[in-house]
């Protein structure tokens, strides 16, 4: 069965992010469960990630989206927990915490209204 074809909803799926609240549930979908539906109408056009390491590292748009498609259905063997640090009408500050039997994956993510649509502007990640 080929991934990609006539009858494949993945890149014109119309998701709703029209509440901050909403466009952080798919964010978490999509980095923790494989979803894939929505993923290039979820992050604003200047998104950037940076992942906080011994040898950090930046990464594009286009790059994290590649990277997220890549992980179409495979779900994270973790326990997600959400935290709203910073909320205005068109900004939100979350914290998620992954926390796998090892170690601990913290991602700050910024979301911003964009329009009618809230996107995910940035994400800072460091582990634990």
């Amino acid at each position: 069965m080929a991934a990609e074809g006539p009858g494949s909803k993945t890149a014109k799926a119309n998701v709703n992010l029209s509440t901050a609240d909403l466009a952080l549930d798919h964010y978490v979908a999509v980095t923790t469960e494989g979803e894939s539906a929505g993923v290039e109408q979820l992050f604003a056009e200047d998104f950037s990630q940076k992942i906080q390491a011994s040898n950090a590292q930046n990464h594009s748009l286009n790059e994290v989206v590649k990277s997220l498609k890549k992980q179409k259905g495979e779900k994270l063997n973790c326990t997600v927990s959400t935290d709203i640090l910073e909320e205005s009408a068109d900004y939100m500050v979350a914290k998620v915490t992954l926390k796998f039997e090892n170690f601990t994956k913290t991602d700050l993510v910024t979301l911003e209204r964009v329009g009618n649509d809230w996107k995910v502007s940035k994400s800072i990640n460091s582990y634990k």
